[in-house]
């Protein structure tokens, strides 16, 4: 198991198989943001992008959203996730938490209603948000652990 330095910068990845949306966050402060979507299918154009965006940003780690039922279980997107972590750590050698996620485009979607923006906005940055909140529960439950720790 990987000791992971909880300082420096963090990409976090939310992994679709016609999106990825992503974000960026700092240990020291505890705030993700989102940062952007790529927008490809095809694995070398978006390794590409994430490679510039790892280039750009020089995150000490990586968080990727795993999604579960909810029920826990795991489903088809729960693998296809895992690969993508698995990539990740593989192509840039840089430490990838997998973070479990439940329903947060569902949560996203409400955060990007309440923020006043029209349907079609909403789904143009709903990728990057919802990377946000996978970064920002990730960041919430480290707290928690050395707070009980």
């Amino acid at each position: 198991e990987l000791r992971l330095a909880r300082t420096g910068t963090v990409l976090a990845f939310d992994f679709g198989t016609k999106r990825i949306g992503v974000a960026v966050g700092e240990w020291a402060l505890k705030q993700a943001h989102p940062l952007t979507t790529i927008r490809a299918e095809a694995n070398a154009e978006r390794f590409a992008q994430i490679a510039a965006l790892i280039a750009e940003w020089k995150p000490a780690s990586l968080v990727t959203g795993v999604p579960l039922a909810l029920d826990g279980s795991a489903h088809e997107m729960t693998a296809r996730c895992r690969r993508f972590a698995n990539q990740l750590h593989g192509r840039f050698g840089l430490p990838v938490e997998q973070a479990e996620e439940r329903l947060t485009s569902v949560e996203a979607e409400e955060r990007l209603r309440e923020s006043g923006h029209s349907a079609k906005s909403a789904r143009e940055h709903l990728d990057a948000v919802a990377a946000q909140i996978i970064l920002q529960c990730h960041f919430e439950r480290f707290n928690q652990e050395s707070a009980e720790g």
